[in-house]
């Protein structure tokens, strides 16, 4: 079902994340995310030669975690192509900091710590929460692809993480009856 039918208005600003998870050769598991602003009219920047033009990319960050089958991380890469200041991009080696934590519950404080605040980059950071969830999905289809069991690992992933996976939703007493806390 579609929005509701907006009112009169004009396009401001357009933001598209994107974000891609792989299987390696290795074992190990790359997952990419991207983040591209983009702005419908030509604006001034000192950093880009005085404009930046309609269209062309404000912020463009990509930012790629090697995870291996627990959800650590191994190994980080992060780019920033495009920004409106060049001393934006002396910061992408900070993610390397990201080494060592595993995508699991508080990942996000977690990660918000590593990135360092004023010593990283907030759109690096916010990508981190699609690449999560991306990690999380493209393991969970390949296990699935192998018709593995839902395990208890799984359960543990997404127990309270909304409304739907609720200790006392349908579907947790559906899925993991024994986890179940509802009514009876």
């Amino acid at each position: 079902m579609p929005l509701t039918k907006p009112g009169s208005r004009k396009l401001a600003h357009t933001r598209v994340v994107t974000c891609h998870g792989y299987q390696r050769d290795d074992g190990l598991w790359d997952i990419e995310g991207r983040i591209v602003d983009t702005k419908p009219y030509r604006f001034k920047n000192h950093d880009r030669g005085g404009w930046i033009e309609a269209g062309e990319a404000l912020h463009d960050h990509s930012i790629r975690l090697t995870i291996n089958g627990d959800l650590e991380v191994i190994d980080v890469d992060a780019v920033i192509d495009h920004s409106p200041y060049n001393y934006c991009k002396n910061i992408a080696t900070i993610a390397r900091n990201l080494i060592g934590l595993k995508i699991a519950p508080g990942w996000t404080q977690k990660s918000k710590v590593a990135m360092g605040n004023t010593r990283g980059c907030t759109h690096l950071t916010e990508l981190l929460g699609p690449i999560a969830t991306t990690a999380i999905q493209t393991i969970a289809s390949e296990r699935a692809g192998r018709n593995e069991d839902e395990s208890e690992d799984s359960y543990n992933a997404f127990l309270n993480s909304c409304h739907t996976y609720a200790e006392d939703s349908p579907v947790v007493k559906l899925h993991w009856p024994e986890h179940y806390k509802g009514e009876a």
